[in-house]
């Protein structure tokens, strides 16, 4: 027969076993826990199991033995979980990748009946079609304006209808209409509200940035410094090329219209005196491109059957 623990010893096993994770783990998911039963809870305890530990308790408990931890280790870093012990939350401590342990947590939800009182967490959208129901249930559809019609001896709904909106409570009318057709609106897990790694707390859609997100964004932050400089003729190493070549563009330009030249301004100036050199450098850069063209469009003018001329037709142009 095992032995029945007190509320100190139970408290006592609590606080050696959440000091064990915080000396183990750096990396914790605060996840909200409203509406998840304890299947639900087993199920993902199950699916996280090997690189992640799912903690639940009171919250006052929790906070106290962090303080505790911190006291006795002067290891503070866990501090700011404190504050984010609000509601109905739980701890899930992980050496895994965040956002794969997140999207793991996202895959145990399980469907739920609008219950009456409960605050809808979206919208909840009635389809048309037969509902299965004799006509004597009218009075629900009615009570709710939903538009309805008799086919075949039972109640079909004729257009969809918005019947509950995100963030309004559940009434017995509605919650009664869902239950008699068999819809279950609602879905329920645990939810991650903020990431906690090393110290640092964030929102957890900093999990959902890719590489990609991140150079563009760093890019854009670059442009804008380089931008602000640039006005301000403040230099920054965003800045610093930009006005590098403003700079050479301003001496080429007092360079152009003085005798002042140095080497590279001497052939910018050669240009100037004879603009005909710049048609010469274009073809010399396409010659030999043109050359391993020729012989394929003469195979090409060789394979096209000869077209009949302007004198078959009766219309010389040297006529």
């Amino acid at each position: 027969m095992a032995i029945k623990r007190t509320k100190a010893e139970k408290k006592q096993a609590y606080d050696r076993k959440l000091c064990s994770l915080l000396d183990e783990y750096t990396k914790v998911l605060i996840a909200l826990a409203d509406n998840v039963g304890s299947k639900q809870l087993q199920d993902i305890r199950r699916g996280l199991r090997g690189d992640s530990v799912v903690l639940m308790g009171k919250n006052t408990l929790i906070r106290r033995c962090i303080k505790a931890y911190a006291d006795k280790t002067g290891n503070h870093t866990f501090d700011p979980l404190m504050d984010l012990l609000v509601g109905n939350v739980g701890l899930i401590f992980t050496k895994g990748d965040l956002k794969e342990v997140r999207e793991e947590v996202a895959k145990y939800k399980v469907g739920a009946p609008a219950r009456v009182g409960l605050v809808a967490p979206v919208d909840v959208v009635v389809p048309p079609g037969n509902t299965g129901l004799d006509p004597s249930q009218t009075s629900f559809f009615q009570v709710l304006n939903i538009p309805t019609k008799i086919n075949k001896g039972t109640v079909e709904i004729i257009t969809p209808v918005e019947l509950i909106k995100k963030g309004d409570k559940v009434g017995s009318s509605e919650s009664a209409l869902l239950a008699k057709l068999g819809i279950r609106p609602f879905s329920y897990g645990l939810q991650v509200t903020n990431v906690y790694e090393d110290g640092s707390v964030f929102s957890p859609e900093v999990l959902d940035l890719t590489e990609d997100d991140l150079v563009e964004k760093f890019a854009t932050g670059v442009s804008m410094v380089a931008s602000l400089s640039l006005a301000l003729s403040y230099p920054t190493l965003a800045a610093a090329p930009h006005m590098f070549i403003n700079g050479y563009k301003n001496v080429l330009a007092v360079a152009v219209e003085t005798d002042y030249s140095y080497p590279h301004a001497d052939k910018i100036k050669e240009y100037l005196k004879d603009p005909s050199k710049f048609a010469v450098a274009a073809p010399v850069a396409t010659a030999d491109s043109g050359a391993a063209a020729a012989p394929k469009e003469e195979e090409k003018k060789a394979e096209e059957p000869a077209e009949e001329s302007d004198d078959d037709m009766g219309f010389s142009l040297f006529d």
